[in-house]
């Protein structure tokens, strides 16, 4: 918003330099983008008399004039305007005047052989615009020669162009910038409290129709007659030019001028042009949103077709206006309109907003009811507006209709509790120079009474530090709703640069947290086993039990929630396949949802496929392919959870159908289901068209994490090894085929006690002189202490006691 400085000066007290009150402003949070000095534009214009005017010997378009300017001595003016003549006042360029719109020093000179002392200016010249083509020609009778033009023409001011924040929507007006300078700088406030406008009690024809009082919950409808539209006076006129509006006429002039000194959009309809609209000589104004089909031709000239959010004015139910956004053109103003219907109200901002941009359409008044509109002072616009009218334009006030909605005034405040305290915790410390301190209670007071807030005590809080009760000013209703935006508003007003700039005594660096530690380290473990990370849609195909199916599915491939990643994986794989990728190696870290009676479960899974032929170059196998066999998978997960320091057990499992039956582990934990882990189901294999050897796991990240020694993991601790030599023993013994490889090694390791370092099986033989249900098995035992050498006394005992362990456990015929 552009604010005039000799404007605001008449609404509050104002001693600082433009300048300087710009940076006050902005340090406050309204941002001064520019300052536009006009009194630079006419600095050594001053005011003359055109004595005299011929035309030039040698130019048919130039005159020569004889102007006086009170120095006692005619000036002899060379001027190309058409409009000159004698016995006129004009402001006149002496030498050496600089002209900074139009770049130009003015110099002694000669025009096509006649001498010239100056320039008579047109007020393009001086900045400002006009529609006269020529020189400017003041109105005013026995002007003093010589004086300065900028108080005539609204050049002795300067221009501050404010930008304020979208919650600041009280200072979007002259009154509201006006309070918060007399905030900021403690000055004066003068605002002008218009009086009550007498209403002559003649029969009226005017009613009000208000059918959506959320979307308008205030009108007022004035009928005014007997009115002459003419030019607006010049002070009028320079105080809307330096707001960057254009003078239009007297009534449209100061409906312009309430909305900038106020802030509360107006509109004046002219009331013959209504009639003829509603084709009555009775008129019912109406508030209400569009029915289908209904369009308008607005006052820039386009019709407009409206949609249903369109929020409008109607006479006898006849658009004639768009509500808070712009006029009709049928009804507008003009040179001949005799009689008003001026309109003032309040729009509801979130339908003003919406009405706005369905017809792509904003402006100032817009503008500031999608801010909000401060409800408490319409009736002072309203009466400012029409006592103006009845100055300036000689309306007599007829009649006067309100419908008026709004709630008690005694809401239009809101009691809010402010604790001293809280204030310094959230501000911290000011700077006082050597030292620093707190702000104090005054300091409080001060401020938040400088905003037009009141102030009650309420006592002391726990800390025993003054508390207040806070009453806030309608106009600032919308934006102070709780504790921290007076605290802000403190901060703003006290100076965000008079509080201490400080740092943490001492900074700290930041860290993962435990759990996305260990995930990156898994994430690695499998990177190394040369896996590479995948990552799908959680949404996939719907149709498998306990699924999650979304009731707004933007495509029916992607309607439900994934209950695994499997599938996700084995798709995946067959798409490489097809487009010559060869097999995939993968993992997968996500979220798997499905449906329990209790609800809804999530949570985050771990899974991987493994397939093909892994090496790189086949010409040492003469180009065969070499699958990778069951334990050659099993071998790369045992590896990444031998690097996670896990202990994990592999029992057959045959629950999964998509999974081969015989070559299916689930996979556990200290008695906790970790996952599953498997060779695919050759029915699936086939219909996919996988290699013959293709195999995935599915783990709970979960158990997983929870049962990772996370220290360890995280900052390895040495062990320390034996320097001493181990003793090896070998056993092979036939045993049933049913009985696991694992079970076997538990009862060795238990069997063993504290001497066996490890135990491997190196041989696994079925066929020719093994027992038909039975396989000759092969271990290798490794004995190895800490402290010494192992005797043969000390290894053998140890060594039996295992034999006899399997021989009683699981009945194994023992070769050796």
């Amino acid at each position: 918003m552009r604010i005039s400085l000799n404007w605001l000066r008449e609404l509050v007290e104002i001693k600082l330099s433009p300048e300087e009150l710009a940076e006050t402003l902005t340090m406050a949070g309204f941002e001064v983008e520019d300052i536009e000095d006009r009194r630079t534009w006419a600095n050594g214009v001053v005011v003359g008399k055109v004595l005299e005017r011929q035309p030039h010997p040698n130019a048919d378009k130039l005159s020569v004039c004889q102007v006086d300017i009170g120095t006692g001595e005619t000036l002899n003016i060379v001027c190309g305007a058409a409009n000159v003549k004698a016995d006129i006042y004009v402001p006149v360029a002496t030498t050496g005047t600089y002209l900074p719109n139009i770049d130009l020093k003015i110099k002694p000179a000669k025009l096509r052989g006649v001498p010239s002392q100056g320039m008579i200016c047109s007020l393009k010249e001086l900045g400002l615009p006009t529609d006269v083509d020529g020189i400017h020609i003041f109105t005013q009778e026995n002007l003093p020669l010589g004086s300065d033009v900028r108080p005539l023409l609204g050049l002795d001011d300067v221009i501050l162009d404010l930008t304020a924040t979208a919650n600041r929507a009280d200072a979007l007006s002259m009154v509201g910038v006006a309070r918060e300078v007399a905030a900021l700088t403690g000055g004066k406030l003068s605002i002008p409290e218009p009086g009550e406008v007498s209403i002559a009690k003649k029969p009226g024809n005017l009613t009000l129709k208000i059918a959506d009082t959320q979307a308008c919950p205030a009108y007022i409808g004035t009928v005014i007659e007997q009115v002459k539209i003419a030019p607006s006076p010049e002070w009028l006129q320079q105080r809307l030019r330096a707001a960057g509006v254009r003078p239009i006429s007297n009534v449209v002039d100061i409906t312009n001028y309430v909305l900038l000194e106020w802030g509360q959009p107006l509109h004046a309809f002219d009331r013959d042009r209504l009639k003829s609209v509603a084709s009555s000589e009775n008129l019912t104004i109406g508030v209400r949103f569009v029915n289908n089909g209904e369009s308008l031709k607005t006052l820039d000239g386009q019709t407009r077709t409206l949609a249903s959010q369109n929020l409008l004015i109607t006479a006898n139910e006849k658009p004639v206006a768009l509500a808070g956004v712009m006029g009709g053109e049928e009804t507008e103003v003009h040179k001949g309109t005799q009689s008003l219907v001026l309109e003032a109200a309040l729009f509801d901002s979130v339908a003003i907003r919406r009405s706005s941009r369905s017809v792509g359409l904003r402006s100032e008044a817009s503008g500031r009811y999608e801010r909000g509109v401060n409800r408490a002072e319409l009736e002072i616009a309203n009466r400012r507006a029409l006592s103006l009218i009845s100055e300036l334009a000689n309306g007599i006030l007829v009649q006067q209709e309100i419908a008026d909605t709004r709630p008690d005034p005694s809401t239009w405040s809101r009691s809010i509790a402010l604790r001293l305290d809280r204030v310094n915790q959230i501000l911290g410390p000011i700077d006082l120079g050597e030292d620093t301190g707190e702000l104090q209670e005054q300091d409080v007071e001060r401020i938040l009474t400088a905003l037009g807030c009141q102030l009650t005590a309420s006592g002391e809080d726990s800390s025993h530090q003054p508390t207040w009760s806070v009453s806030v000013p309608p106009y600032r209703y919308r934006d102070l709703e709780r504790e921290i935006d007076l605290i802000e508003e403190i901060a703003r007003l006290y100076g965000y640069n008079r509080f201490c700039d400080t740092l943490p005594e001492k900074s700290e660096g930041g860290y993962l947290p435990l759990d996305e530690e260990l995930i990156r380290k898994l994430r690695a473990f499998l990177r190394a086993e040369g896996l590479t990370e995948l990552i799908h849609y959680s949404l996939v195909k719907p149709g498998e039990d306990r699924q999650i199916v979304l009731s707004n599915p933007l495509f029916v491939e992607y309607s439900a929630l994934r209950n695994d990643l499997i599938s996700g994986l084995v798709d995946a794989f067959q798409y490489n396949l097809e487009q010559g990728n060869g097999a995939l190696n993968g993992f997968e870290i996500g979220q798997i949802f499905w449906r329990e009676e209790d609800g809804f479960q999530e949570t985050e899974a771990l899974a991987g496929i493994i397939g093909g032929d892994r090496t790189v170059g086949k010409w040492s196998k003469s180009g065969r392919e070499e699958p990778i066999t069951w334990f050659e998978a099993k071998g790369i997960l045992e590896s990444v959870f031998r690097q996670l320091a896990l202990e994990v057990e592999f029992q057959p499992d045959r629950r999964d159908d998509r999974l081969h039956p015989g070559r299916t582990a689930s996979l556990w934990i200290r008695g906790n289901r970790l996952g599953i882990f498997g060779q695919l189901h050759p029915q699936l294999r086939r219909e996919k068209g996988l290699p013959d050897s293709v195999y995935v796991f599915q783990l709970d990240l979960d158990v997983l994490l929870e049962s990772v020694g996370q220290d360890e993991i995280l900052v390895p601790a040495f062990q320390p090894y034996s320097t001493y030599p181990a003793s090896d023993r070998d056993i092979a013994f036939f045993a049933p085929v049913k009985i696991s490889v694992s079970e076997i090694q538990k009862v060795i390791t238990k069997a063993s006690k504290d001497l066996l370092e490890s135990v491997e099986l190196f041989d696994e033989y079925r066929g020719e002189n093994v027992p038909e249900g039975q396989r000759s098995l092969a271990f290798r035992l490794i004995y190895r202490a800490s402290d010494r050498t192992l005797t043969e006394a000390e290894v053998e005992p140890v060594h039996n006691k295992v034999r006899e362990a399997l021989v009683e456990k699981f009945g194994v015929n023992l070769r050796s």
